[in-house]
């Protein structure tokens, strides 16, 4: 599988007056246009979503081999937006180039968790700190995202008590995704954004206590209060419980 740009034989040129616009390709294609890019990224982003999904809830199980051709074919698209979603997925540290050719789905290693959340820890009390000072600065008022933290939280325990596994790692995702978007930082958000697919694998790999959801109850009713502090404590105790019950459940610590 080769990780280049894919090139456009055939493609019309347009002259100076603008008149070669509606010219055909040799292939009797129009000749791209200004919207093609962007429709062309749109697919890509998708099909970067739908690949990182089945990966998160382990249709493309770990150490398996990704055939561009094939991931084409099950997502019913072109080559080409799989090709820079794969990519994209390797940047993410979900996939991993193979020493020749292709990729497939990485292996989270000890050194991989242990790694993980020594990046996490600080990123995530961080955000539930801002999180809260946001609120306690918008005071009366109550900012958007509080309700999407609500509602997140209502999410993932209606999935718990249904028994769904990949419903309530989603809402868990989304409810610490929610508190770096509360927190107003778009500099933190883009960092939190690299780590945010091995974090999902992560969630969906390992048990989730019930202790731990309580965690994020807790976590959401200091940031909802404004309170910095307390926020950002709840916040480091949970990740790293987090953290033990990670370790405890893919490499059986004790």
């Amino acid at each position: 599988m080769a990780y280049v740009a894919g090139s456009s034989a055939g493609r019309g040129r347009t002259r100076p007056d603008g008149a070669g616009s509606e010219r055909a390709t040799a292939a009797g294609r129009p000749a791209p246009d200004a919207d093609a890019r962007p429709e062309r990224t749109s697919l890509s982003v998708r099909a970067r979503d739908a690949v990182r999904q089945r990966i998160v809830d382990r249709r493309y199980p770990q150490g398996a081999r990704l055939v561009e051709r094939e991931v084409a074919e099950e997502l019913r698209m072109s080559r080409v937006p799989v090709r820079e979603a794969l990519r994209a997925l390797v940047g993410e540290g979900l996939l991993e180039l193979l020493p020749h050719s292709g990729v497939r789905v990485r292996r989270l290693e000890r050194a991989d968790v242990e790694h993980l959340y020594e990046v996490w820890e600080p990123l995530a009390v961080q955000a539930s700190r801002l999180a809260a000072r946001r609120v306690a600065g918008s005071a009366p008022a109550e900012p958007q995202g509080v309700t999407a933290l609500r509602a997140s939280l209502d999410r993932a325990e209606e999935a718990a008590s249904d028994d769904e596994g990949t419903r309530e790692v989603a809402a868990h995702t989304a409810f610490h995704e929610d508190i770096v978007a509360l927190s107003g930082n778009p500099m933190l958000a883009r960092t939190m954004e690299q780590l945010s697919g091995q974090l999902q694998l992560l969630f969906g790999m390992r048990e989730e206590p019930q202790h731990m959801r309580a965690q994020h109850a807790v976590m959401f009713r200091y940031i909802a209060a404004g309170d910095e502090e307390s926020a950002a404590a709840s916040t480091l105790l949970h990740v790293r419980d987090s953290r033990a019950v990670a370790l405890r459940s893919l490499f059986d610590d004790a």
